[in-house]
């Protein structure tokens, strides 16, 4: 019977090495990717809380047990201000900062095409956050409803 016991110490030391080379690996294929990321994460987030605002909040109907049925007359009223007082609209939602500025546009769709826009047009060659939610829309004039996609754009 041998009872050296060496075999564990060296196939210990050589599993560490190993484990140290496959992290050293991963962390160096990481960095080599970097500069190819993007950082639409940011503004996804931010066009996930402006749609959260625009939708929950500001155009909400006001009934608390419908979640996101808009006010048709709150969402033309939003799209109009939007496209007339752009950057006071803009400042408002919290899109404007002392160092960043981000740019916005609103799309209303139902099954037939576009409904409405607002906002700047999106240029080519930029990260654009999306967030899209469906909103359930009532008209004032005759209490009827209309299933719509929101799409909220942030650059």
């Amino acid at each position: 019977m041998n009872s050296k016991g060496q075999i564990t110490i060296d196939y210990l030391i050589s599993v560490t090495i190993f484990l140290f080379a496959i992290v050293f690996v991963f962390n160096y294929t990481s960095g080599i990717f970097t500069p190819f990321s993007s950082n639409s994460d940011e503004v996804t987030l931010l066009a996930d809380r402006t749609a959260t605002v625009l939708v929950e909040k500001l155009l909400n109907k006001g009934d608390e047990t419908v979640p996101n049925m808009a006010n048709e007359t709150k969402v033309e009223n939003f799209l109009t201000e939007l496209d007339t007082n752009y950057d006071a609209t803009i400042a408002y939602l919290g899109l404007t900062g002392s160092y960043l500025r981000y740019d916005l546009n609103v799309t209303m769709e139902n099954e037939s095409g576009v409904v409405g826009m607002a906002g700047k047009v999106i240029p080519s060659g930029v990260n654009v956050g999306q967030t899209k939610r469906v909103v359930l829309l009532k008209y004032e004039e005759t209490g009827n409803t209309e299933t719509v996609m929101m799409s909220f754009r942030v650059w």
